[in-house]
């Protein structure tokens, strides 16, 4: 597992402590239509119809996505199953994520 890995898995963990992280494609895209997210971290190993649903429905608000690590590093960070997508939902966590990126 890479540093950056690690320091993305870092901030998904503080988000959903903090309760500022949704998690899993539908929920994502329920976020994303009533303009809550703020950044998007797509797994890497979705498939393409996943991210391509994602992308489409994130484009129109001109959310940023991080494609890093994997739905099982998703889930491990933020304490579930595998995940897809999370969606950080306050800019702090967005600006402590890309601070903490190499």
């Amino acid at each position: 597992m890479t540093e950056n890995v690690k320091n993305i898995q870092f901030a998904l963990g503080l988000a959903q402590k903090a309760g500022k992280l949704v998690s899993g494609d539908w929920a994502v895209r329920d976020s994303l239509k009533q303009k809550k997210i703020k950044l998007i971290v797509l797994a890497t190993d979705a498939s393409q119809n996943s991210k391509k649903e994602v992308y489409q429905f994130a484009r129109p608000q001109k959310i940023e996505i991080i494609e890093e690590i994997t739905a099982c590093e998703i889930g491990s960070a933020i304490g579930k199953g595998k995940r897809i997508c999370a969606g950080i939902l306050d800019i702090n966590f967005v600006n402590l994520l890309k601070s903490k990126r190499l």
